[in-house]
């Protein structure tokens, strides 16, 4: 069964201003790279990753790119692009010449505007991910997923995956807005979503959440073609380890048909990933 984890992300403090992880947050502020996460997959049976951008710069896209040409097990990089501007499909055609670039991700959750999404400037910069085969991660919260439904409408071609499932209050059962927001763009068969990040959400008392309901509500919108296992390392580390969310996502998912998809052949497929 093929395994890979649709969302990690890598940082080195020194070499730029993150702006986040911060001192406040012990776990985190640190270095992390391919090497420590590497006995990780070897140990869970992992084949490769998806690394994802942390930084809104530019530059962040040629360091993440560095390290895939440095790590075969690094399958493939999400990257940033200014995609207001009018440089965005120029910028996107010179990062598709990279076969392990395989798309962009705005950090929409840190914006003033929720609706920035749906702005119509970004046509362009949209219509060149299509042209290029590349893919879209949505970093949103609940209140985005409204505007976010009007972007995915709108570029029906564009691949779009949802992380961390829109960042629910996963300690507490699916609030009516989330169930709402998701079920709408679940309609929408450009786009996917992530099953990642939920422990964090759900914060140091997350083996009590209820995360069966929210697994049942998203299997029930987008079906097991349209999911994707990610384990959000190192952000996890804030309430887990790469065992427990590992062991936790293997439980959910017992039992139930259909699913081996989710732990690794429908990130592959997403992504287009060369795996052998």
């Amino acid at each position: 069964m093929l395994r890979i984890d649709a969302h990690q992300h890598c940082w080195q403090l020194g070499r730029a201003d993150y702006g986040w992880p911060t001192p406040e947050i012990p776990a985190l502020y640190r270095d992390f790279g391919p090497a420590e996460l590497a006995p990780l997959l070897r140990a869970h049976g992992v084949a490769g990753t998806v690394l994802v951008q942390v930084r809104p710069a530019a530059d962040e896209n040629d360091y993440l790119l560095g390290l895939a040409d440095a790590h075969d097990f690094i399958l493939g990089v999400v990257g940033w692009v200014d995609l207001e501007s009018p440089r965005a499909p120029a910028e996107i055609a010179r990062l598709a010449r990279h076969p392990k670039f395989k798309g962009v991700r705005p950090m929409l959750q840190g914006l003033a505007d929720p609706a920035w999404i749906a702005d119509p400037a970004l046509d362009p910069a949209a219509a060149a991910l299509i042209e290029h085969g590349l893919t879209f991660d949505a970093l949103v919260r609940p209140n985005h997923l409204p505007h976010l439904l009007r972007f995915a409408r709108r570029h029906r071609r564009l691949p779009v995956v949802i992380d961390h499932a829109a960042k629910p209050a996963a300690a507490a059962a699916p609030a009516a807005d989330w169930r709402q927001g998701m079920a709408a763009l679940a309609a929408l068969p450009n786009v996917h979503c992530k099953l990642s990040g939920l422990a964090t959400e759900a914060g140091p008392g997350w083996r009590g959440a209820p995360l069966q309901a929210y697994l049942a509500c998203l299997l029930g919108w987008f079906g097991p073609e349209r999911l994707m296992w990610g384990s959000d390392w190192p952000v996890l580390n804030e309430v887990a380890d790469y065992a427990a969310w590992c062991a936790a996502t293997e439980a959910l998912l017992a039992g139930r048909t259909g699913v081996d998809g989710i732990r690794g052949a429908n990130a592959a497929a997403f992504y287009r990933l060369a795996v052998e």
